[in-house]
């Protein structure tokens, strides 16, 4: 692998090989498929429910469970669902989920096949506290977490379990943030720290995962992970967990989830994953098998063999949009500081409604775009823009190669003041439905700077297609057209129904465009994840509710069913708010 990129090629796929590691009765990475996972909603002190929920999951053909265990009082009664769950036939391994208690990972170890650490806060308490460390002053913080790490290592090495380093965008402990900032650099070094702990002792039942609700942040920590993991060496060769956390719910998420996840497989890297909704976990599992349906062992990939590769076209660690010059299509401009245009065929534009669309009306008709099709593997077509003045270029249908990878190799071998626009399909077979086409296909790209417009085909409805063009623009965060909600799955921590909160808040805020709003179960990633956001809603006790500006808490322990006007009133106090038209 090159020491720049993240896979060996950004122009063909090959999967990252693994080392195998043994989940229960599952493999995972190496030459197994890629195992998709989900995590229960029922507090984990409520046996029935937890496992009526893993059945249902396992039904639907989810691989691996995870469960909250945020006390040891918590984690004791994994032994009771585990055994239930064996009685009634169901062999899907377990997981815990571990915050802040090294004890309550101890006990959760005796019962479940393997352990979820979050690297920010199992030694850690966050206190987003300034502090200067000097060197010894951070060798000693080291030294604190082995300490505290230790006895789980030797545990989960002894009783065969496996364990999962997750680091989180939105819970980097204070020693993380005050060195290395708030990035993707803080969150792979997270992981890495409590990983020379475990291989000090001779331990590599690991796997690392590194999420974000911000798909760039997401996208740039897994691939600078994986560039890390090989520069440390061959035995560095970790499976990977893929996920975009607090992705929301509905189209939204599922699109959210395929561009940042669909990136990821696209270069070969992730051996499981989890699409996190905020809905039932049932409805987890069918994205998550049509995410990984087309990276599973045995399907087929198109390879083109270049004679010279190309430089990569764009940093794949640093989000910059690609320099297109400025150009006018009909009363439309195109380029680099232009927002991204949705563009759909002509009779689907001309079936829709400009003042019934308002501001999701397409705003160019592919017919009118004069846009040149290239093959990028034809020197000749390539040749004949080395001169051209700037334009709209686009990859011709039937180029047999992935779209990503396509329109990669045409950012890098046409001159940059070309404006591209992306499409969801290249007239192929596409095994991906619109919205995860979408996602992977266009998201992907968007995330990294490459796209000037986008061209949706997939989706045959106008008014779908329409609003998946945007939809598509706001989930790579290019685009706003309307209000951005960080909406966490829910969990056994959560102290209120998450599910309808949403809702009411949606039904309350979805008018204000623009205003990105965090609706939290819990206080372990909810302040994190919430610097990005606007306004954040938290639940800090049963059914009591705290809100934020940024992770800056104004209002504590409010009655769920005041929160949501508590909510509106912040917003007005801070001036983004509109009363609805």
């Amino acid at each position: 692998m090159s020491t720049l990129l993240h896979c060996p090629s950004l122009y063909r796929y090959t999967r990252r090989l693994t080392r195998e590691v043994q989940v229960g009765n599952l493999g995972l990475g190496g030459n197994n498929p890629i195992r998709i996972q989900s995590m229960l909603t029922s507090d984990t002190l409520d046996t029935a429910g937890c496992v009526r929920e893993s059945l249902a999951l396992a039904e639907a053909g989810c691989e691996i469970i995870r469960l909250t265990a945020q006390t040891k009082v918590y984690a004791a009664n994994l032994e009771n669902i585990a055994r239930e769950l064996r009685a009634a036939g169901c062999n899907v391994p377990l997981v815990a989920d571990i915050h802040f208690k090294p004890d309550a990972a101890m006990e959760a170890a005796k019962w479940v096949e393997k352990i979820r650490v979050n690297p920010g806060n199992f030694v850690d308490k966050k206190k987003f506290q300034e502090r200067d460390y000097t060197d010894f002053e951070y060798e000693e913080e080291l030294e604190r977490v082995r300490k505290a790490f230790t006895p789980l290592v030797l545990f989960c090495k002894e009783h065969g379990r496996a364990m999962r380093l997750g680091a989180n965008h939105g819970s980097l402990s204070d020693r993380i943030l005050n060195r290395y900032g708030d990035t993707p650099e803080g969150m792979v070094e997270s992981a890495l720290e409590f990983a020379r702990v475990a291989r000090d002792l001779n331990y590599h039942q690991l796997v690392f995962s590194m999420k974000s609700s911000n798909v760039k942040v997401m996208i740039q920590a897994y691939r600078l992970l994986v560039r890390r993991l090989a520069e440390e060496g061959a035995d560095w060769n970790y499976p990977i967990h893929l996920g975009v956390t607090e992705a929301g719910e509905g189209e939204d998420a599922r699109i959210k989830s395929a561009t940042g996840i669909g990136s990821l497989l696209a270069d070969g890297i992730g051996d499981t994953l989890r699409v996190s909704l905020t809905e039932d976990p049932v409805y987890e599992v069918a994205p998550g098998f049509e995410l990984a349906a087309p990276y599973q062992p045995g399907c087929n990939h198109p390879q083109t063999e270049l004679a010279t590769e190309p430089p990569a076209p764009f940093n794949p660690f640093v989000f910059t949009k690609r320099k297109a010059d400025v150009i006018q299509l009909g009363n439309m401009t195109l380029g680099w500081n232009e927002p991204v245009r949705v563009v759909l065929p002509k009779a689907a534009c001309e079936a829709l409604n400009p003042a019934e669309m308002k501001d999701f009306m397409p705003e160019l008709a592919y017919e009118d775009c004069a846009a040149v099709e290239v093959d990028p593997r034809c020197a000749d077509e390539v040749a004949a823009l080395a001169d051209a003045p700037a334009t709209l270029v686009t990859v011709k249908d039937g180029v047999d190669m992935p779209v990503p990878q396509a329109f990669r190799l045409l950012t890098a071998v046409i001159p940059s003041r070309h404006s591209i626009l992306l499409k969801d399909t290249l007239g192929n077979t596409e095994p991906l439905s619109a919205p995860m086409a979408g996602g992977v296909n266009i998201g992907s790209l968007l995330c990294d700077g490459i796209g000037n417009a986008v061209l949706i085909r997939l989706e045959q409805d106008p008014e779908k297609a329409a609003h998946l063009g945007f939809n598509i623009l706001q989930a790579a965060g290019v685009r706003l057209s309307k209000t951005e909600y960080v909406s966490c799955p829910s969990c056994g921590r959560t102290h209120y129904n998450i599910q309808e909160a949403a809702a009411r808040i949606r039904a309350a805020t979805g008018h204000l465009k623009g205003v990105k709003i965090a609706i939290m179960g819990c206080i372990v990633n909810g302040p994190g994840e919430m610097s990005d956001a606007d306004f954040g809603y938290v639940g800090g006790a049963p059914n009591k509710i705290n809100l934020y500006v940024g992770h800056t808490p104004v209002e504590m322990n409010i009655p769920q069913e005041e929160a949501v006007q508590h909510l509106i009133e912040l917003i007005r106090s801070h001036g983004r708010w509109v009363d609805p038209a």
